[in-house]
């Protein structure tokens, strides 16, 4: 099946773990009201650069970014730490989300859009043709999402601002006196991030700008994670905020700071428990009923927006409903020939439906405790680490951990995700969910850890930060089509090393195929063709193998996060049809290591430029 790949601007984010959230961290989520569209182009809140507006000097073109990268991490407290700033020395420990911050960094986003406009392409080599489209592509995902008054719906089913501020608060590490000042300044700035996220979600209460009541509900249990019912000087000592204080190097701390600290310990519980019941007094109450993206003040443009920013390409819901219900069929008959082996074998007796059931019940596909999941990950993790060599000849420096997904979050959170390094001398994380054991079946595992670890996000993602030729909008921003679709390409190579090694894993390869396959059903089908979410559950239980929960956790990810799941399948049905096109074309002359390579050598891009590289690969391969 071929894809069109867009030749027309869309939208990028920057990190695998995303959530519309308020604060820096991967990608800044805050807009503001589209009427302020006048106000973005008052040149006395942009002060670009002069020289570079009407000015196709390389040099020029090299600084424009990297004021630009700069910028970013003047705005972003996240990006700031990534790019080297130490802690202490930053103004804020998280980012201004007023009003009027959202509004001058609006327009100084769209002034240096503009001035990138006015940068001659074809006076540029290769390489920075490519930097000049991704970093527009960011820019233009930021402007959009301000467009879309994104702000005022600062959670998902998954994640919000309170859970990111949490595990930011609760992770961080008091080595020195420099720390403790700065863990200070972070909780003295957590009521003021609350209040004005309170105040959005108030503002979309009002316009009907609300995620939907039904993927609420058990939410609370992300806000409760941060409460303790009694505040008394003893028993605060075990809210999370607590840990790095207990945990503090030696005489760090002393008498005085330790008594502010506490105090100030005290005071963010009793944010988290304002937050707690406006919540579920006021927000949950008043949230919208309806699922449909579309039903949103201008949906069915933020539908498209997002649409072509997940997949980059000019594919409309209807063409992606089209290509997953086709998916879907020749996923099922791969899975029915799976069945037919077994029936044959005398090992099985009964229809798919029938088999789907028995992996879901029967307790040897499932962990006994948690610590026997995370090793069976860690083992299935360094079993791919060895076979890496078959199928690449560069491999990246960083290393990776593997760790389960925290309990503040798990109930409500996906099967797996992979985390970034946070700074230079930090590992990558393949989370692993532990919550609810029985739902989180053994021969899902190697499919789940090929597209999470390795040779999925953690290769492709460290093997991009560790391009030093390359600015830093090139290392560090991610595109979903690009590495969600190599992440699924990923599974399907652990059949060529000899991952799966039963029937049982290669149908839970094929269901997490399969899973992709029906996002492409649901998603669009929920946002914008009026299917029901009961609707969208039974799809995706007829079709997959995943538990009921991991299905209902899913399809209210799919809703409170429009689109973002069209990636996959789209980037991963592109790899495929270049690797079919390259290996027809070089004939004995394909060497899938180098393919490989070639793939990943450009960092995360949009599917039509790796169309374009591509097919360069192959044209320099055959001169060979």
């Amino acid at each position: 099946m071929s894809i069109k790949p867009s030749t027309k601007p869309f939208f990028v984010t920057s990190c695998v773990l995303v959530a519309a959230l308020s604060i820096s961290g991967c990608a800044q989520n805050s807009q503001v009201s589209p009427n302020l569209a006048n106000i973005a182009n008052d040149n006395a809140n942009a002060n670009v650069t002069a020289s570079i507006k009407q000015n196709t000097n390389v040099s020029a073109f090299d600084e424009l970014i990297e004021e630009i990268y700069r910028y970013e991490g003047s705005q972003f407290p996240g990006t700031a730490r990534a790019q080297g700033t130490k802690t202490i020395d930053l103004a804020r420990q998280f980012t201004d989300i007023s009003k009027s911050a959202l509004i001058k960094r609006n327009a100084q986003f769209v002034a240096y859009r503009q001035a990138l406009d006015n940068i001659d392409a074809s006076a540029l080599d290769d390489s920075r043709r490519i930097t000049l489209l991704m970093q527009k592509y960011r820019l233009d995902n930021y402007i959009s999402y301000y467009q879309f008054n994104e702000y005022r719906v600062p959670i998902t089913s998954e994640f919000g601002f309170h859970s990111s501020l949490g595990s930011r608060l609760s992770n961080m590490l008091i080595r020195s006196s420099d720390d403790a000042i700065v863990y200070q300044r972070m909780l003295s700035e957590l009521a003021e991030q609350f209040e004005i996220n309170t105040a959005y979600m108030r503002e979309g209460i009002s316009v009907g700008h609300t995620q939907p009541q039904v993927v609420l509900q058990g939410y609370e249990s992300t806000i409760t994670a941060y409460i303790v019912d009694d505040v008394s000087d003893d028993t605060i000592k075990t809210h999370p905020f607590f840990k790095p204080i207990a945990n503090a190097a030696p005489d760090v701390i002393d008498a005085k700071s330790m008594i502010a600290l506490t105090d100030l310990v005290k005071s963010a519980n009793q944010t988290y428990q304002d937050f707690y019941t406006f919540f579920t007094q006021e927000y949950v109450p008043n949230a919208k009923t309806d699922i449909a993206a579309k039903n949103w003040p201008n949906g069915e443009a933020f539908y498209s927006n997002r649409t072509k920013h997940y997949t980059t390409t000019d594919l409309n819901a209807k063409d992606i409903h089209e290509i997953g219900l086709q998916e879907v069929a020749r996923i099922r008959a791969e899975m029915q020939g799976i069945v037919d082996s077994l029936i044959e074998k005398g090992e099985f007796s009964g229809d798919i439906n029938a088999f789907i059931e028995f992996l879901r019940t029967d307790p040897r596909f499932y962990a006994k405790t948690p610590d026997e999941l995370i090793q069976y990950a860690s083992y299935v993790s360094k079993k791919m680490d060895a076979k890496l060599p078959q199928l690449f000849y560069k491999m990246p420096r960083t290393p990776y951990g593997v760790a389960p997904v925290p309990d503040a979050i798990a109930p409500k959170y996906t099967t797996g995700r992979y985390l970034s390094p946070r700074s230079d001398d930090q590992p990558g994380y393949y989370w692993v969910n532990t919550y609810a054991l029985d739902k989180r079946p053994l021969y899902a595992i190697p499919a789940l850890t090929l597209h999470e670890a390795v040779p999925g996000h953690h290769l492709q993602i460290s093997l991009a930060a560790e391009m030093e030729d390359l600015p830093a909008v090139r290392r560090s921003t991610y595109i979903s089509a690009f590495g969600e679709g190599w992440g699924l390409y990923s599974e399907f190579l652990g059949l060529e090393v000899g991952m799966y090694e039963d029937p049982y894993d290669n149908f839970g390869r094929l269901s997490y195929e399969m899973w992709r396959a029906c996002r492409l059903v649901v998603d669009t089908g929920m946002h914008m063709f009026g299917w029901s979410r009961q609707q969208a559950l039974d799809y995706m239980l007829e079709n997959t193998a995943l538990s009921e929960h991991n299905v209902r956790t899913e399809i209210d990810r799919y809703i409170s996060w429009p689109a973002q799941a069209l990636s996959y399948k789209i980037g991963e049905i592109k790899i495929k049809e270049l690797r079919a096109t390259a290996e027809r074309e070089l004939g004995d002359k394909f060497d899938l290591r180098a393919f490989h390579d070639a793939i990943l050598a450009n960092g995360s891009i949009p599917l039509f430029v790796l169309e374009q590289k591509m097919m360069a690969f192959i044209d320099a391969e055959k001169e060979k």
